[in-house]
């Protein structure tokens, strides 16, 4: 930066000071034809008298009408061609005055020319080289060549010291960002530093998840493993009874078909961590439609749990992923059969709350204590493990729920106590499109 200033100030200075000496000379050129014409230069006697020495170094020509020189200073004439075109004596023919600067043919140099139209039609040109200009700049070249080099060494050390300075805070705040609480040095960098700190916050808090979901993962695999080992190895070597045979299958099914959920439930998750916001499709979804076919797949499972399941609600729709959608549902019907005691119920309740859509899934089961309703929704959390397990629960449904409402920005609920049963409530946006689920008179289709 300190070199393009120094080239781009040296031009423009040069640029400014040849305008200011070319308005000098032509001034100084304009100056000396008047004092010229003043003093009869166009009688033969007073060029005599003058002398061929010239004025100050400038050249003095004089052109008849037809452009001939019929008189020059400095140069022999007899070889001189017609000046007639020439820019300074067509203007000062055409206007009384005119100036150029241009390269002479006849001394081959570039010089300034200035003209003027005398009362006998004759032309007083007079002329002064440009290297006078040039020689000035070439004499005060190495002056400025060293002034140049001073300044750009001098901004190096300067801007390589402030440098230092300026990045010595951001260093040591990149170094010591864990332990660094004070606010940053500059007040333009704290929304920068604060995003970083939190930023930070976010992959040390996922790396640590991502810790525990792995070990929770192992141990989770390993249990149904090891019962499938087990209950095959006194199989294949025959220490099993005839009569024992059939549990010992039907224990291996059953942990087969558990490690399979969750091998499904750790796979979705994964996906809903990678899937983009931008990736997902949001329709208008009927969800009382959804929520009443749910029930009713599942009204077989809650037989064989003695539990009854139903829904009521009004018919209204939603915006978002009709897949995702209906894995809530499910979750939270199973969890509700699951978790409940036989002869419980579970209840699913659709109805409108102003712009939102309310979900409910109630259940009179052994309900959730206080101390541990906000770790529910954390991934293989179990409140009662033995129960989990026994009724062939993952721990991820939950996890998956609560992952779906907050890529779908809806807000998640839950109510419970012990002995009294859960209550969990998402409230989703509204489907701004006519509801397919009402008549054309607007009112609700019946239950």
């Amino acid at each position: 930066m300190a070199l393009t200033t120094i080239l781009l100030t040296t031009g423009l200075i040069t640029a400014v000071f040849y305008d200011f000496f070319r308005k000098e000379i032509l001034n100084e050129l304009k100056i000396c034809a008047e004092v010229l014409q003043n003093a009869g230069i166009d009688s033969a006697e007073r060029r005599a008298e003058m002398g061929g020495a010239g004025l100050n170094q400038v050249r003095i020509s004089l052109i008849d009408e037809q452009g001939m020189v019929f008189y020059d200073n400095d140069v022999d004439i007899g070889g001189m061609d017609n000046h007639k075109e020439r820019p300074e004596v067509s203007d000062a023919r055409r206007e009384g005055s005119g100036q150029s600067i241009r390269r002479s043919d006849t001394l081959d140099q570039s010089a300034f020319y200035y003209a003027v139209l005398l009362k006998d039609g004759t032309i007083l040109r007079v002329a002064k080289e440009a290297s006078s200009i040039w020689r000035i700049f070439r004499s005060a070249f190495p002056v400025i060549f060293l002034m140049g080099v001073m300044v750009f060494l001098f901004c190096m050390l300067l801007s390589g010291r402030a440098t230092k300075m300026l990045v010595a805070p951001v260093e040591y705040l990149a170094d010591h960002l864990d332990e660094c609480t004070e606010p940053p040095v500059y007040r333009e960098m704290a929304p920068f530093v604060d995003r970083i700190r939190r930023q930070h916050e976010d992959i040390l808090k996922n790396a640590r998840l991502r810790q525990e979901f792995t070990a929770n993962v192992s141990h989770e695999l390993k249990t149904p493993l090891a019962a499938i080992s087990g209950y095959a190895e006194l199989i294949e070597h025959e220490m099993a009874s005839q009569e024992d045979v059939p549990r010992f299958a039907g224990e291996i099914h059953r942990n087969a078909s558990r490690l399979l959920a969750m091998i499904n439930d750790i796979i979705r998750l994964s996906e809903l961590d990678v899937m983009e916001a931008d990736a997902m499709v949001f329709t208008q979804v009927p969800l009382y439609q959804m929520a009443k076919a749910c029930v009713e797949m599942l009204q077989v499972s809650a037989g064989k749990h003695q539990v009854t399941l139903s829904i009521r609600g009004v018919p209204c729709s939603i915006l978002g992923n009709r897949e995702m959608v209906e894995e809530v549902l499910y979750n939270l019907c199973d969890n509700g059969i699951r978790y409940n005691a036989a002869g419980g119920n579970v209840a699913v309740i659709v109805e409108p709350e102003g712009d939102k859509v309310r979900l409910t899934v109630e259940d009179t089961g052994i309900g959730i204590p206080k101390a541990y309703q906000e770790r529910v929704f954390e991934r293989f959390y179990r409140v009662d493990k033995s129960r989990s397990k026994a009724t062939g629960g993952t721990g991820l449904g939950l996890a998956i729920v609560k992952h779906i409402a907050a890529q779908h920005h809806a807000e998640l609920l839950l109510q419970s106590e012990p002995g009294c049963g859960t209550r969990i409530s998402i409230l989703f946006d509204r489907a701004n499109a006519p509801d397919p689920d009402r008549d054309r008179k607007g009112a609700a289709l019946p239950k």
